[in-house]
């Protein structure tokens, strides 16, 4: 497989300008500058009121300069007033007026000043409320997945891993869209905007502290890089990656991968299977869909289970996991079962509840 030319290496550094992020689900839908607008339109009228009152009775006021009160005396005066400024050339001297600033003008001031101060404590607490629950967030995250690339390969095996229990608060998505971690956030989970061959982007979605990590994608060199990247940061963590050409599923288990799924080649077998037989494509169709139907699935042996034939199980064993060594159901070597082996099944899939255990866990 050729790595990225020149043009690939001059765009990658093009997008090493753009700041990794972490986005989490949002709770507050309206944005913080639609916020600060609407207190702003309230701010002004507010002064566009006091302004009014003023007018209205702007016979009861003095003016020190020329004695006379036009509409423009009575906007500076509104302004310095609400601003607590009060540099008294404007001044109200009948009765009328002095009630009016006591009973009308006092009370808006106050809530001018509430107004304007309100929006700048709710910005900084905004900030300071998601900044903690970033910290808390990254505190609190370990032994999850990491799903690198949110398209169709990131979604079906993300469902997948979903309809066996896991939550999605256990999952983060790294993608180099906005748009697409913007999409993941409005289905529940968290994400990282940012380059996923850059180890600080990984570094970003805790992923030495993962353990799985999902490569799907769209590339096949930079499944590779991703690959090598998430290796070097995690040494034990499961990683499966996605690749488009069969010739480059060698290079990726060199980089680290653990499982290597050629995702051209899975669909051509699965549509040459149906053309053959189409009842038994819909069977492997059904089995690579996790939560209906019959479920493909491994599992440990049991006590019961070990020092007995394969065929003697209450499940329908397809393969014994040994050690590295993956056996066939009906090798000879696959019986007496050991309790340190694992069971590859086809087991009828649970209800939701089943799945995820009476209190959800």
């Amino acid at each position: 497989m050729k790595l990225p030319g020149q043009d690939a290496m001059a765009r990658q550094a093009d997008e090493r300008l753009l700041d990794h992020r972490v986005k989490m689900p949002k709770r507050v839908i309206e944005k913080p500058l639609r916020q600060v607008g609407k207190r702003l339109l309230m701010a002004f009228g507010v002064l566009a009121l006091t302004v009014f009152i003023v007018w209205i009775d702007r016979a009861g006021y003095h003016d020190n300069s020329d004695e006379t009160i036009d509409l423009l005396d009575c906007m500076y005066y509104a302004t310095v007033t609400l601003s607590t400024t009060g540099y008294g050339d404007i001044v109200p001297y009948s009765d009328s007026a002095r009630l009016a600033n006591i009973l009308l003008i006092t009370p808006l001031r106050v809530l001018f000043l509430i107004i304007l101060v309100g929006t700048t404590l709710e910005v900084l607490t905004e900030r300071t409320r998601e900044e903690w629950r970033l910290n808390r967030w990254r505190a609190q995250l370990r032994e999850h997945t990491v799903v690198v690339g949110f398209g169709t390969k990131g979604r079906s095996a993300l469902q997948t891993l979903l309809a066996t229990g896991l939550r999605k608060e256990r999952v983060v998505i790294v993608d180099p869209s906005a748009k697409v971690i913007d999409m993941a956030n409005a289905e529940g989970f968290s994400g990282i905007v940012g380059d996923a061959t850059r180890s600080d982007v990984l570094l970003s979605a805790e992923v030495q502290k993962a353990r799985q990590i999902v490569v799907a994608t769209q590339r096949d060199d930079t499944a590779v890089l991703v690959t090598l990247t998430a290796r070097q940061l995690n040494r034990g963590a499961k990683i499966v990656a996605a690749v488009r050409e069969e010739e480059n599923a060698p290079l990726l288990k060199q980089s680290g991968a653990d499982a290597v799924i050629t995702s051209a080649s899975a669909a051509g077998r699965l549509l040459g299977l149906s053309v053959l037989s189409p009842s038994a494509g819909a069977v492997m169709e059904d089995l690579i869909q996790q939560g209906s139907g019959l479920d493909l699935l491994e599992r440990p042996v049991t006590r019961s289970e070990a020092g007995r034939n394969v065929r003697e199980t209450d499940d329908l064993v397809v393969s014994v996991l040994r050690g590295h060594r993956l056996l066939p159901y009906d090798d000879p070597h696959a019986s007496p079962l050991q309790l340190t082996d694992r069971l590859i099944v086809i087991v009828r899939a649970a209800p939701p509840a089943e799945v995820l255990g009476p209190r959800g866990e």
